[in-house]
């Protein structure tokens, strides 16, 4: 089970810690904060990246297929739900996510369509895209 820690160090900026590791969020300027970090969507962003680039270069790997690098860029966008035409629910507001990716090295066609249908396959793309509840809870302070 995934488990992190988030603590505000006054105004806007964060404090994220693991088991392992410690880093920080923060607001931009514009929105309030002092921007000595990477915004929380920024680092949704990166893990979402993250985790693509790890799942195509495992997969390369195991498939011993000559990747020798992959570069993700990713950009969100938000829009009113019923400014969206491909989009017939009921939500206030859509999410478009914006991939680019390239693949390094000596692929052929075949394996760079693999691994690019891979790259749709890492567990937080699996998250984002599936639904998820939200078991919320409430610690007094005392």
């Amino acid at each position: 089970m995934a488990k992190v820690s988030v603590t505000n160090e006054g105004g806007y900026l964060t404090t994220i810690r693991t088991e392992t590791h410690t880093w920080h969020a923060d607001e931009t300027i514009e929105g309030g904060g002092t921007d000595t970090a990477a915004d929380p969507v920024e680092q949704m962003l990166g893990a979402l990246g993250s985790c693509m680039v790890v799942t195509v270069q495992m997969y390369a790997n195991r498939k011993q297929w000559p990747l020798e690098k992959i570069d993700v860029e990713l950009e969100m966008e938000r829009f009113n739900a019923a400014d969206y035409p491909a989009y017939q629910g009921n939500a206030q507001f859509i999410h478009e996510i914006r991939e680019h990716i390239t693949l390094h090295g000596p692929l052929s066609d075949e394996q760079k369509s693999r691994l690019l249908e891979i790259s749709t396959k890492c567990p937080v793309r699996r998250v984002l895209t599936n639904p998820t509840f939200f078991v919320e809870g409430l610690k007094i302070a005392e």
